[in-house]
This record gives C-alpha cells, structure tokens and sequence, in this order.
C-alpha cells in the first residue's frame, strides 16, 4: 500500500508513532512517506539544523519527510499554542495537494488541528482516513487549563466530532478512550484498541551500569525512578511528601526525577527547602541513555493527577517501563493501573495520597528480590506478547487493508 502519515511532530522531535512506525510498515513492503511540520517540540524552539521556508523535502533512513511551515511554540501562553497548532493544519492542507496520492491516510495527533488537513486530502482525493487518538479533545484542553473558554470547548467537541464521523476507522489507546467515544455517538465497529508501543532499541540490555549508578548517586540505594516530563499533570508534590515520610523511617530508599518540564525548578525548590536528602533530579537524557538508567531503578513510577480523564488514559512511559523489565508502580487509576494488574508487573497506589504512595514503596522494599525480578520478568513478556512495535503495527496495517478494501 502507498500509506501518507500525517502528523504535526516527526523525528528528530520525540513522537510515539514516528520513524520506528514508518520503518516497520516500510519493511513490510509498503510505500510510505510522511507530511510533517518543521522540528519545534517540546521545546517551542526550532531545531537548531532548520530554517522555516515553503516546503522542504528530506530522507530520514530511507522515509521521505515532507515538511510544511508552522508557528514554532509550545508554552503555557494559550494564544501561541494555538498558532502552533492551526498554522500546521493550514501549511498541510495546502500543501498535501502537491503530493503524490495515497491508498490511505494514517492521521496522528494533536486531535483538533489536524483534522482539517485529513478532511482536507480524503475529500479531495477520495482516500480514507485512519484517526490516531492519543488525546481526548476537548477534555484535555480542560483538564489541562489550556482553554477555558466554554464557547471555544464547545467548538472543539463539534469539530472533533464531525472528523470522527469522516474517518474510516479511529485507533484508540486504551478501553476507556473507546468506551467515551461510544458514549458520544461514535460507531462501535468504527474504533479498535492498540495501545501503544515504546522505542524498544534502548530498553532491551537489563545489564545494570554499576559505574553509571555511582555516578549518579544510585549506587547502595533502593531507587524509585520517575522519568518523563514533570509538569502540572504529575503532580510530583505528593511523590515528595511520601519521600518526607519515608526520608527517617526508611533512609536506604531515594527517589530519582529524571527529565525536564515547567515544574522541574519549583519541585527541587521544595525538595532542598524540605531537607529530602532521599531525593535527587537528573536532567534529562537522550533516549540512548534512559535505557540504562531504567535499569538501575528498583522500582519505577508513574503518577498522574487524580482526574477522570487520567483514568482512561495509559502513560506512554508505563509501555517503557514495562519493556525494561522492572517493577512499576502505578499512581493512576483506571486503564493503566488494570493494565499492569493484568500483567502481574507492580503495585498500584492511591494517586496524590502521600501515604499510600509511601506505604506502596515501603512494601516493594521489603519484596525479596525474587519476587520484585518477577514482576519485572512479567511485564517485559507482557509487554513482548501484548504490546510490542511488531505486535502494534500488523494490528495497523491489518487496519489500513481492511479500509482500502472497502
């Protein structure tokens, strides 16, 4: 098949559904290129080997990226956020003409905006559309504060609800995001489950670094790792109340914070004003190197806020940790924490509840290894079987032929 991805965020920027994608559908046999904007995410800033012009063409291991302008930004400041977003929907609706036409159209986040460059080319050219839900809109939008215009919220339903109703098919992340969309009208048969996959090439070794672990202050410690973006959604505070509770009680543990974010300053902030010997941030790593350091972790941790629209949703860091063979602990309720309840790969505990967060952390440390190196086991085989890059794209390409044939 001659299969065109549209997505606002390509390689070199870091995306779930990117080159790895393209590749294993390219090695399938099928012909694919991709429609993109100019590298700005998360950042907001351009990438430093880019300039914005009209239209650029590139090779990124043999997939032809098609670049189109945008507005480079990604803040808090609502007004350039949306800049970002429409100036791409506009720049891909125009200039997808120009491309050559597809069997199908793989058609990835941010939800709102790039809709109107799938309307776009499946009217114009007749070809079906395959919709990637990784956000909910508009309920992101509001959990997140973004927008808080009622008139603007009401907008962005009707519009996602009519490119819903255009698209082939609707691949969702989890059974919750499947279970809502039924509820606000979208057909049963026209939305499958595939929940995503991680970038496996750096997750694979389970060798843990002794060197690297005394260099950053890991070794002889029993480490909770958080790695990922620390923003409002984590709401990190609670982790740092529970390494409070735990800092005199139980000295051995250390909780690690590797990554960026907007909180990142506030909460190393509050963990030197708190005296949390038992916590060290890391800043954050190239992908080759966040293998090595999940490695090193005892346990890992995702924690989000407690939020209905959190409960149907599954951290994509849950499917790297997974895939790194250690013990998760999951603060967020709903689909995520069923997903490694199912996998027999952690614990679950109370999200933004101190105590229950450490009670949760305590119990992990007084695991015998034995049974903290099977939680891990189940989850890297879980993983393997259930949600892997080869398992998620025959999935998509079964997707994509069912839709042509029709």
């Amino acid at each position: 098949m001659r299969i065109l991805m549209l997505t606002q965020w390509f390689e070199p920027e870091p995306v779930f559904k990117g080159l790895l994608f393209a590749k294993e559908l390219s090695k399938l046999g099928h012909d694919v290129q991709v429609l993109t904007g100019f590298p700005n995410y998360p950042g907001g800033k351009l990438y430093n080997e880019y300039t914005i012009k009209l239209f650029q063409r590139e090779l990124i291991d043999g997939i032809p990226i098609f670049r189109v302008p945008l507005y480079p930004s990604h803040d808090n400041n609502g007004i350039k956020r949306i800049l970002n977003y429409t100036s791409f929907a506009v720049s891909a609706s125009l200039m997808g003409f120009f491309l050559r036409s597809p069997d199908v159209i793989y058609v990835y986040h941010p939800p709102a905006t790039i809709g109107l460059p799938a309307l776009f080319l499946h009217l114009l050219r007749s070809v079906p559309f395959v919709y990637d839900i990784q956000d909910l809109w508009p309920d992101t939008l509001e959990s997140t504060g973004m927008v808080n215009n009622r008139i603007t919220i009401w907008m962005v339903k009707k519009w996602c609800q009519f490119i819903y109703s255009q698209a082939a098919k609707i691949v969702v992340l989890s059974p919750g995001f499947r279970k809502t969309l039924i509820k606000r009208g979208v057909p049963e048969y026209k939305i499958e489950v595939i929940y995503n996959w991680c970038d496996e090439n750096h997750l694979e070794s389970g060798v843990r670094n002794k060197n690297l672990a005394r260099d950053l202050g890991m070794a002889g410690r029993f480490n909770v790792v958080f790695a990922g973006t620390m923003g409002k959604a984590q709401t990190l505070d609670a982790v740092l109340e529970a390494a409070c509770l735990l800092r005199d009680k139980l000295p051995e543990i250390q909780f690690v914070f590797v990554g960026g974010g907007i909180d990142v300053g506030r909460l190393k902030k509050k963990a030197i004003e708190q005296g949390l010997r038992n916590v060290r941030f890391l800043p954050r790593r190239p992908p080759s190197e966040i293998g090595d350091i999940l490695n090193l972790g005892d346990v890992l941790l995702v924690h989000l806020r407690d939020d209905p629209l959190f409960r149907i949703t599954i951290p994509s860091k849950t499917q790297a940790y997974m895939a790194a063979g250690r013990p998760i602990l999951m603060g967020v309720r709903g689909d995520a924490a069923a997903l490694i309840e199912k996998a027999g790969a952690g614990l679950t505990c109370t999200p933004e509840d101190p105590q229950d967060i450490a009670n949760v952390v305590e119990r992990f440390y007084n695991m015998p290894h034995e049974d903290l190196d099977l939680m891990g086991y189940n989850g890297k085989k879980f993983y393997k079987q259930e949600l892997s890059l080869r398992i998620g794209v025959r999935r998509f390409e079964e997707i994509f032929r069912s839709v042509t044939v029709n």
